[in-house]
């Protein structure tokens, strides 16, 4: 049975059990495969070298696949707008989303599970975009929707498809949660002892108050 994440003094710790680790591999695989920059423009022709080396896309589209289009939502509504922004920040904007994925599906092998703030913070990023595909194939698109997707918690009452989708969702829902909470935990320490982010969160509300 998986452990939920700690923060210790050696980084944030959890385990989780062979098949467990499996499937945050795979899922975190299959997501960065989603990802994946075309290697031809719009059009069909090749993308120019040069532009993918600056990280342009030229001539962007809202990608096809809706469970990609969440993890690469437009900017603006405005057509133009977005278009424009999509094209210098798509490219980079997958490569990122891609490097988290591929630091989790690396990670993950280790039957001793620990991170460091790096890898915490890639972590919880890369779960995020694994929540939000599931959510999309699983139609997850309000709050009553999403009620009735956490009734699934229990894999041996599985008996379709979506519910073992379902299941899954909550799983990575509760692997997210509980490794949010511990660098919560890990802030609610700093500010405590005065350390960097303490000394940060003081700073900024004696400016407010000086305003107030």
């Amino acid at each position: 049975m998986a452990r939920p994440f700690r923060r210790t003094p050696g980084g944030y710790t959890a385990s989780f059990e062979p098949a467990e680790r499996d499937l945050i591999r795979e899922l975190a695989e299959d997501v960065r495969a989603l990802l994946r920059p075309a290697d031809t423009t719009a059009d069909g022709g090749t993308v120019d070298p040069l532009e993918a080396l600056v990280g342009i896309t030229e001539n962007p589209t809202i990608p096809a696949d809706s469970a990609v289009a969440r993890l690469l939502p437009a900017a603006s509504s405005d057509d133009e707008a977005a278009t424009e922004y999509r094209r210098y920040t798509e490219r980079d904007l997958r490569e990122t989303k891609r490097a988290n994925l591929a630091m989790l599906a690396f990670d993950i092998e280790s039957s001793d599970l620990r991170l460091n703030e790096e890898h915490a913070r890639a972590w919880a990023a890369a779960l995020g975009d694994i929540r939000l595909v599931l959510a999309d194939r699983l139609y997850i698109v309000d709050e009553d929707t999403a009620e009735d997707i956490a009734a699934f918690t229990d894999p041996s009452e599985i008996e379709t498809q979506e519910e073992y989708m379902a299941v899954v969702y909550n799983f990575v829902s509760w692997v997210q949660d509980s490794l949010m909470l511990a660098m919560l935990d890990g802030l609610d320490d700093e500010e405590t002892t005065g350390g960097v982010f303490g000394g940060a969160i003081d700073g900024a509300n004696g400016q407010e108050n000086e305003q107030e």
